[in-house]
């Protein structure tokens, strides 16, 4: 494989990240696209070796999308491989039908969708091959200069948003191709000194940025393909999170100034490796200068493997916040040593499956904000509704969380007296209010 374009086209965020994520990784340069029309306006302006499609999608479906590609002479013969969850029914119906040479049935593997693509880029894709440039650190410079091109395009793409298809796939190219040519490295670097030195990103020995300008996904992903070791380091206002990497992989993320939910307190308690009380002597007793990890298992508290399954959930558990992040600085430093406790605990985790499962809690998240967009509103029980419906459909943290839910307690407080992260929290507060369970208190009007 030679870098080959991939276009890949689903309404479906978490869908599209994770598909970019596994194929960026396994070589290929991928773009994304939210629906048909987008997805059209993209391959008339820049045309892919192939392209991945969701059958069910608002404004232009598969089939419709298809349809426009074929009646193109100079774009009818771009594979197509249709993603469907209902695949075995629609991806036989319609392979070999305009454009579509295979289906995938979701949710698939991120080796299903890697073998897939390969095997049709090399059936399909253009002739010969390229001999690929040994991997290198990506400059931040080049991560901005991306960053910078997609906004224009985009607001290009929305000002035109009444012309036609073609119109707008013209005016994006042309502004595309000289935002490219003028922002060479010395220009960027001379714009991002001017705006904020905090922006510049230094080509050696690491990288550094504003996580407004470049997500901190993208940063992930970098460190993880190119197998680089150091230290990430990402902070915002009073927390600080440090992300190990050794070879592309993580071996342990610990914090600062971040909620006593991401201590690792609350991980042995969830496992119920100690009892509450047990663990709060044992802070009231404990050397001030030693891990807390390293002291209970030279107690006999908790075993090497199972501090090591803590310490996996606590990186993890991190990593997935910060992800959430829409403001802060990172900075890289490559080839820095590890301290010997990040040695010792060794975690490997691989950074395409944090993010995948990341992915897929933003999206959460995303959903439950419409209901809880802050941690100080206050919810109320139906009384009425849990007494019709009974308690024996919930969950045991479901009826934990119902609970503190008392018109006086806000969701910060259920939280900290739960002892549970805000994740599991507002996602059981959501799924509450679905059910009329609870409602949120509204507050007079100061008159």
């Amino acid at each position: 494989m030679a870098g080959e374009r991939i276009l890949v086209i689903d309404d479906s965020a978490t869908i599209t990240k994770v598909v970019q994520l596994v194929l960026t990784k396994a070589g290929f340069r991928v773009e994304t696209a939210p629906d048909g029309e987008a997805g059209l306006a993209a391959v008339r302006a820049s045309r892919p070796d192939l392209i991945l499609l969701d059958f069910v999608m608002p404004k232009m479906n598969g089939y419709q999308f298809c349809r426009e590609l074929s009646a193109d002479p100079k774009l009818r013969d771009i594979p197509v491989i249709l993603m469907s969850a209902k695949g075995d029914q629609v991806g036989e119906r319609f392979v070999k039908v305009m454009g579509i040479v295979d289906y995938i049935t979701k949710p698939f593997s991120p080796e299903a969708i890697t073998a897939v693509v390969q095997h049709t880029v090399g059936k399909y894709g253009p002739a010969g091959t390229v001999e690929d440039d040994p991997p290198s650190l990506v400059t931040g410079e080049d991560l901005v200069r991306t960053a910078i091109i997609d906004v224009l395009a985009a607001q290009v793409a929305l000002a035109d948003s009444d012309s036609p298809d073609e119109q707008i796939a013209a005016d994006t190219a042309r502004v595309t191709g000289i935002a490219r040519a003028a922002l060479d490295d010395a220009t960027l670097t001379r714009l991002l000194s001017a705006l904020d030195p905090g922006l510049l990103v230094d080509a050696a020995p690491g990288l550094r940025g504003d996580l407004r300008v470049v997500p901190l996904a993208e940063v992930l992903q970098l460190l993880d393909l190119q197998e680089q070791s150091g230290v990430l380091t990402v902070e915002r206002t009073g927390a600080r999170v440090d992300i190990y990497f050794r070879r592309g992989r993580v071996d342990q993320a610990i914090a600062a100034g971040v909620p006593e939910e991401f201590l690792l307190g609350r991980f042995l308690l969830d496992a119920e490796l100690m009892q509450r009380a047990d663990f709060e002597a044992f802070l009231e007793s404990r050397a001030a200068n030693r891990l807390i990890g390293q002291q209970l298992v030279k107690l006999g508290s908790v075993t090497d493997a199972d501090l090591k399954r803590c310490l996996v959930r606590q990186s993890s558990e991190l990593i997935y916040e910060i992800l959430r992040w829409r403001h802060g600085r990172f900075r890289f430093a490559a080839g820095t040593e590890l301290p010997p406790h990040v040695i010792d605990a060794a975690l490997g985790l691989d950074v395409e499956a944090v993010l995948m499962e990341g992915y897929r809690r933003v999206d959460e998240w995303h959903l439950i904000e419409h209901a809880i967009d802050n941690f100080d509103i206050v919810f109320l029980r139906n009384e009425d509704s849990v007494a019709q419906m009974g308690r024996g459909r919930l969950t045991r943290e479901e009826l934990a969380v119902l609970e503190l839910v008392n018109g006086k307690n806000t969701v910060k407080e259920i939280i900290r007296k739960s002892r549970m992260g805000s994740f599991e929290v507002s996602k059981m507060l959501y799924r509450l209010l679905s059910i009329k369970l609870v409602r949120r208190r509204v507050l007079p009007v100061a008159v």
